[in-house]
């Protein structure tokens, strides 16, 4: 069946390991039927600082308008980055902050301990690399930055974790490694 997919980008530049990440899924997911939307955070033209916390409206800029809408077209979103001192490169934090404002991915309910969810209904995969062998980052650990996105980020908006790909250690991979990377995210797209 038919989807509508947003790849997120969230590693800053287009020649890191998560672009050509993002790459191979949106190729394999467009070659699956699937109608496919990219964004690159490191294209994207706003200030990633939430000035004044959400005290006071900050105005989104075009990109960030843009991004908004890819996110409602969306019925499931691909989120591809690196973990950077064990959580998420601070470009996609801001990037996090900025967009997923209340009124927009959440709204706060009188009376009720915890929001409603504006965003739910769409489901996510998460395609993340790392310098840290992947069992030890969860054991030993305990994957903040992926407790960060798949819990207090997007289940708290009321999207979907389906399912993440850890890859790592990238320091010294092989190129035959990293050829197995690509090939495990062509599968996942094609689903």
């Amino acid at each position: 069946m038919s989807k509508r997919i947003l790849v997120i980008l969230g590693h800053p530049s287009r020649h890191s390991l998560c672009a050509a990440l993002s790459e191979r899924y949106v190729k394999a997911a467009q070659e699956a039927g699937h109608e496919v939307r990219q964004l690159r955070l490191g294209d994207l033209h706003f200030d990633p600082v939430l000035r004044e916390g959400y005290r006071q409206i900050q105005p989104l800029e075009e990109d960030l308008q843009q991004a908004q809408a890819d996110i409602l077209w969306a019925e499931h979103l691909t989120w591809v980055f690196p973990i950077w001192w064990g959580g998420i490169p601070a470009l996609m934090k801001g990037f996090l902050d900025r967009v997923l404002l209340p009124g927009f991915a959440f709204k706060y309910r009188p009376g009720k301990a915890f929001p409603e969810q504006l965003l739910k209904g769409r489901s996510a995969h998460l395609l993340v690399t790392m310098d840290t062998p992947p069992w030890y980052f969860r054991w030993f650990y305990r994957m903040p930055g992926l407790q960060q996105m798949r819990r207090t980020t997007l289940a708290f908006c009321g999207i979907k974790p389906l399912r993440t790909l850890t890859f790592g250690p990238v320091l010294d991979a092989s190129q035959e490694r990293r050829a197995d990377w690509l090939l495990q995210v062509e599968q996942l797209a094609r689903q």
